[in-house]
């Protein structure tokens, strides 16, 4: 099987039909060729045999001596649609143009395939169609009413001897262009055009045909859009040999020019403003100029806002055709005259004021007595202004009480004066607002403290809501005029302006209050001058030389400036020396008095001598400290923290200014010796399991001294790091009566301490984990007995700590866990042997049955 490819040439199916007279174009078109993309035609006609040249795209000498007018007029001419398709138009075609048409290409192909031509038959008929308008009239003018109904008639036949369809459309023209309006097609269907088919669908527009070929266009409900000239337009088809439908030729004649009046509702005012309590009076107008019977439905709405539809709108009364009024109390409707219908709204009141608009609807009576709604219009809104009617009245603000000092009361009352033209439905509310008077021109937005409501329920602002509900800032109605605020505690961020705003409130007829008008007070500066506030403390020694073991004993002295009946509270502190390690920021809080005279230990933890510091009152401005069986660890700088308090609101203390006190020395000469200490291990490096041995070894330089006369407090501490860059961590201690205490431990290891000799202490760590490593040192706290037998504490000394490393015995790790595999190994090794000759010797024995063998000689291998 070969395929082949060649050009081919295309032109219609034959015959075409056309019309006398009208404009034919043939077209011809080739593909599946070589060479040049755009290719030439030549076309020749033949009435019987021979074919005479009529026009080439490429040749101007192609056409024949009878074609060369016609070409050169334009009435033959040929019209490229693309590189590889051309048309042959002929206008004004003749029945002499009745014939054969062929069109071909020169070739432009490397191989000669295909074909290179192709033919048509045009067959050219009489003109037979026909059309007119009703009654022979060219045409007719109609002037209608919006809502009223037409019909248009015109006439269309057809004497064709060849089997053809009309295709009628009618159309309007209210511009420049022509409307599509219905069309009953060459097909037999109708098709409304666009924007006509919810009108088709309802009726409201039909195509009817009749007797002695007419076609009647009927139009009901007929709005200002159906007005312009009106057009029948008819069109011939036939249908062609492959089947398609085609159009031969196209007539059209103008029908009527219609007019439709259209139908205004209008509102005889335009804006308009009235004063509360007065009538509204508004006038709806319907304009049109029919002359039969009909009867008007007029309602009236109201709205907020112009731009809302009817359902958002607010139905205020409604008459309908039969002159039949809704029901309303102070509104009324009623007919003036033909056209004009009154709405009157008597006692308006402000919230009267909006937007109003009146909505008409014509009706006409049908034959069988009922009415037919033929148009409907809503008017353009009418803005109504409402103007309330406006109490005058004067406000004035004074301050009955001022503050001299913070923490005063201030009150300020609010009266209102010169009150006229006031009714029974007023009433006053007042808002209280603060503003804060900054140096300059600079101006701060005020800020609302509290207002009211209607109602009188008080509304707090941003600004005093906390301090309203707290009961700090109290306001009050003292009189029918008069109004008051009340600052309980005004403190220094109340200074500043005050003014407050009377609002009048009038009742409307729905008893809902409206607020008409609002007057504002001159402002009340609040100030008082303050002067800062200032505190002097003084500490003394009573006892200028104590040896330890003594009580030291200290008063401070405290005088105040610019404070209003102020109280003290006191704490004393005791800044040690850095070598001290039992506070290493070298400030300790001992003991504090506050205002109520309430004593608190704050950071004293000997617990020995819980009862051996006390500070107390002795005048209003004077304290004393006493600090009984004082040790030589006690050496530093004692002072006093001093706290002014001065009354708040409330019954409450407000801290006002804080003071410390010179600084009073405790030093002790002593001539003891000196103690240092040191962490030793032997084994700095252990495995998991085994137990580590650290001694912490307290050696003694200068006086010696007996065991009995000296003692020591021990605590062992660890830190989990290489660099100590993190808190230590308490494991145990040993005070000096042997009492030992641990620390709470997460793992499985444990702890000893213990005392091998009177200057040594050995810490154990049974059972090492990973996590006992890190750097390990000791504290220790000497006690010495001095000469009068009372035990002094010396300073604390800490060791210079050894680092202890833990590491895994690898051989122990495994030696368990390779034990128990090698037995278990072996254990099922020697069960599956047991499971392998059970099942041999007795699952699966088979009794084999041999054959009897017969005894031959061998023979020699010669022989074989």
């Amino acid at each position: 099987l070969a395929f082949c490819r060649g050009r081919i040439v295309r032109v219609p199916k034959g015959p075409l039909i056309r019309v006398v007279g009208t404009e034919v174009a043939i077209p011809c078109s080739v593909s599946d060729y070589d060479g040049p993309s755009e290719q030439n035609f030549d076309w020749e006609f033949s009435r019987e045999t021979d074919f005479v040249r009529i026009v080439s795209t490429w040749d101007s000498t192609f056409t024949s001596e009878e074609y060369q007018k016609r070409v050169g007029r334009g009435d033959i001419k040929l019209r490229r649609s693309s590189n590889d398709a051309v048309e042959l138009v002929i206008r004004n075609i003749q029945p002499a143009d009745q014939g054969r048409y062929k069109c071909s290409t020169p070739s432009t192909d490397a191989t000669v395939q295909g074909n290179y031509d192709a033919e048509v038959q045009v067959k050219v008929i009489s003109d037979g169609l026909s059309v007119s308008g009703s009654k022979a009239r060219s045409s007719t003018s109609l002037r209608l009413s919006e809502g009223d109904s037409f019909k248009l008639r015109c006439s269309a036949t057809t004497t064709s001897p060849e089997h053809t369809h009309l295709h009628v459309t009618w159309q309007v023209k209210s511009g420049s262009s022509w409307r599509d309006i219905l069309s009953l097609t060459h097909e037999g269907k109708f098709q409304p055009g666009p924007g006509y088919e919810e009108r088709y669908r309802s009726g409201d527009i039909r195509l009817d045909t009749g007797a002695n070929d007419t076609y009647r266009l009927s139009v009901s409900q007929a709005s200002s859009a159906d007005g312009g000239a009106y057009r029948c337009l008819v069109s011939e088809w036939v249908r062609g040999a492959d089947g398609s439908w085609q159009k031969i030729q196209e007539k059209s004649v103008e029908i009527a020019a219609v007019s439709i009046q259209r139908t205004d509702v209008v509102i005889s005012t335009s804006n308009v403003s009235v004063t509360e309590r007065d009538s509204l009076d508004l006038t709806c107008n319907i304009t049109t100029d029919r002359s039969g019977i009909f009867q008007a439905e007029v309602m009236w709405y109201f709205s907020a806002s112009p731009d809302d539809t009817l359902s958002d709108a607010q139905l205020l009364l409604s008459m309908d055709h039969d002159s039949v009024v809704s029901d309303s109390t102070l509104i009324s409707l009623s007919h003036v005259d033909r056209n004009s219908y009154r709405l009157l709204v008597r006692d308006v009141d402000v919230e009267d004021s909006g937007y109003y608009f009146c909505e008409a609807a014509i009706w006409v009576p049908l034959h069988n007595g009922s009415w037919h709604k033929v148009v409907e219009r809503t008017s353009a809104p009418v803005s109504v202004v409402v103007t309330a009617l406006e109490p005058d009245y004067d406000v004035f603000l004074n301050a009955s009480k001022t503050p001299k000092f913070s923490d005063d009361p201030t009150e300020l009352n609010c009266r209102i004066t010169n009150v006229q033209d006031t009714e029974a439905n007023i009433r006053f509310t007042v808002s209280w607002y603060y503003r804060q008077r900054l140096p300059g021109d600079n101006v701060v937005a005020e800020e609302l403290l509290a207002s009211m409501d209607a109602d009188w329920t008080l509304l707090p602002g941003d600004r005093g809501r906390e301090r309203i509900q707290n009961g700090e800032i109290i306001l009050s109605k003292k009189s029918a005029d008069t109004f008051s605020l009340r600052i309980q505690w005004t403190s220094e961020g109340d200074r500043g302006d005050y003014f407050c705003v009377i609002s009048a409130w009038s009742r409307h007829r729905n008893n809902s209050w409206v607020k008409s008008k609002d007057v504002s007070s001159s402002s009340v500066n609040i100030f008082w001058a303050t002067q800062d506030y200032t505190l002097t403390v003084e500490a003394v020694k009573l006892k200028p030389f104590f040896v330890a073991g003594h009580t030291f004993e200290m008063t401070c002295k405290v005088s105040s400036k610019n404070i209003k009946t102020p109280r003290y509270s006191v704490l004393i502190t005791a800044e040690k020396p850095l070598t001290d390690q039992s506070n290493p920021n070298g400030t300790t809080r001992i003991i504090s008095l506050n205002q109520d005279s309430v004593v608190r230990l704050e950071d004293w933890t000997d617990q020995t001598r819980v009862d051996g510091v006390v500070l107390e009152k002795v005048q209003e401005n004077e304290f004393r400290y006493r600090m009984y069986q004082t040790q030589i660890s006690d050496a530093g700088l004692y002072r006093c923290v001093v706290t002014a308090w001065s009354p708040g609101g409330g019954g409450m203390w407000r801290e006002a200014v804080n003071g410390l006190s010179n600084p009073i020395q405790i030093d002790f000469q002593t001539s003891g010796p000196v103690f240092n200490v040191s962490v030793h291990s032997d084994s700095p490096t252990i495995y998991q399991g085994e137990v580590a041995d650290l001694l912490c070894i307290v050696t003694m330089e200068g006086m010696p001294l007996e065991p009995d006369d000296m003692s020591f407090d021990v605590s062992w501490f660890a830190v989990r790091s290489f660099a100590l860059d993190r808190e230590p961590i308490l494991l145990a201690s040993l005070d000096r009566r042997g009492i030992v205490t641990q620390s709470r431990r997460n793992g499985s290891s444990d702890l000893s301490l213990e005392r091998i000799s009177p200057l040594e202490f050995r810490l154990r760590v049974h059972g090492c984990e990973d996590h006992d490593f890190g750097n390990h040192y000791c504290v220790v706290t000497p006690w010495v007995r001095s000469a009068t037998g009372v035990w002094q504490r010396e300073p604390d000394i800490k060791a210079k700590p050894i680092f202890l490393s833990v590491k895994m015995d690898v051989l122990n790790a495994f030696k368990y866990p390779l034990l128990i595999g090698i037995g278990l190994a072996t254990a099922i090794g020697l069960l599956s042997c047991l499971i392998g000759y059970c099942s041999s010797r007795w699952c699966c024995k088979k009794e084999v049955q041999e054959t009897r063998r017969e005894r031959r000689r061998l023979m020699s291998m010669e022989m074989d």
